[in-house]
């Protein structure tokens, strides 16, 4: 492992010296590349070097204790050694999680679509409550949230809501959440005080550059309409609102929400982006797992990953078996405690299968 650090660091300091290269400075493929790279070592790196300045602080203090015969002198750097002699294992475990293959998408925005499933109008509703505690944990988190498209019922819930969430590292806390998320309460429609069960499905797809995925002009066919409002009836008489389909893969996007045609079809090519790309990361995840299955899966949206318990004020991950009694707290965006047993119930799997 030293030598693997080693070979970073020398690395790191490498990328120093191309970014100051007036070449690299014009180029901006290579500027914006050797910068990521450098960005993605630059944790790895400050932790080594406080490992190695520990380290050498504890060779200095147990050199000095051997050769000390004063025994307050020796007393002291006993204490020292006995403060620092436990960091070094914390380092190495660090350096160990740091070192793990990392996701390439972890680090990118995500673009979150929340669905009503089933239950009707309750469905609706809990996608409402989704869509909020994204939106708080995002925003605690100091990301910039923009609803990309929404589509409302008649009780103030969501047939579907499509978000963009802005910020370094977005993708890597919501990535656990695709899949089927189960509620379990009494309706305010419900005068008998029956527990109702209802579903909402929640896909978080990393949001995909131009140079990621290779969608050509031809490939999709664009189709204009006037944008519709509740029960259908049109809401603008230009033609703003854009349908975009993929035809290879049959992907099709509409939006609406802007009144600017050319807006609508931006949106339209983010979120078009961002699903064939996550569909030719599903496949290739398929590939992979008829292998080897991981341990926390992202891949399959039909599994129900969570349960919400109104009546007992709670809620349960079912991927790691976690139950938390504060679901008030959690549909406030108090995601914390889910999201970082799901990072470490990952970390874990890596660490296991690079043991195989």
């Amino acid at each position: 492992m030293l030598d693997k650090l080693q070979a970073l660091e020398a690395r790191y300091e490498k990328l120093n010296e191309l970014l100051s290269d007036p070449d690299i400075i014009s180029d901006m493929n290579k500027l914006r590349e050797y910068s990521k790279e450098q960005s993605d070592l630059s944790d790895i790196v400050a932790t080594y070097r406080e490992y190695k300045d520990v380290s050498d602080q504890l060779a200095d203090a147990k050199d000095m204790l051997e050769s000390e015969s004063d025994q307050d002198m020796r007393e002291m750097v006993q204490m020292e050694i006995d403060e620092l002699a436990p960091q070094i294992p914390l380092f190495e475990e660090k350096l160990k999680v740091l070192m793990l293959p990392k996701d390439p998408n972890d680090d990118k925005n995500v673009i979150m679509e929340i669905r009503g499933a089933a239950g009707g109008d309750e469905a609706a509703l809990f996608a409402g409550d989704l869509f909020r505690m994204y939106s708080r944990f995002a925003e605690a988190q100091g990301w910039k949230v923009d609803v990309m498209e929404s589509s409302l019922n008649g009780v103030g819930g969501y047939k579907e809501v499509i978000m963009m969430i802005n910020g370094r590292g977005a993708y890597s806390k919501l990535k656990f959440e695709n899949g089927a998320h189960r509620v379990q309460r009494v309706p305010e429609t419900e005068s008998g005080g029956r527990i109702h069960t209802s579903t909402a499905t929640v896909v978080a797809l990393p949001e995909a550059e131009e140079v990621e995925v290779d969608i050509h002009e031809k490939d999709i066919r664009v189709d204009t309409f006037t944008s519709s409002g509740p029960g259908g009836q049109s809401v603008n008489t230009t033609m703003s609102a854009v349908r975009l389909t993929h035809e290879p893969t049959g992907i099709v996007v509409s939006m609406q929400d802007e009144k600017s045609q050319i807006k609508n079809k931006e949106k339209a090519m983010k979120i078009l982006r961002a699903r064939v790309y996550d569909k030719f990361q599903q496949e290739a995840q398929a590939e992979y797992d008829s292998t080897r299955k991981s341990a926390v899966g992202t891949g399959d949206r039909s599994e129900r990953i969570r349960t919400y318990n109104f009546p007992q004020n709670r809620v349960t991950d079912h991927r790691i078996g976690l139950t938390i009694q504060k679901l008030d707290q959690i549909l406030e965006g108090k995601l914390d405690e889910f999201v970082d047993a799901l990072v470490m119930e990952e970390q874990t799997s890596k660490m296991e299968q690079l043991g195989d």
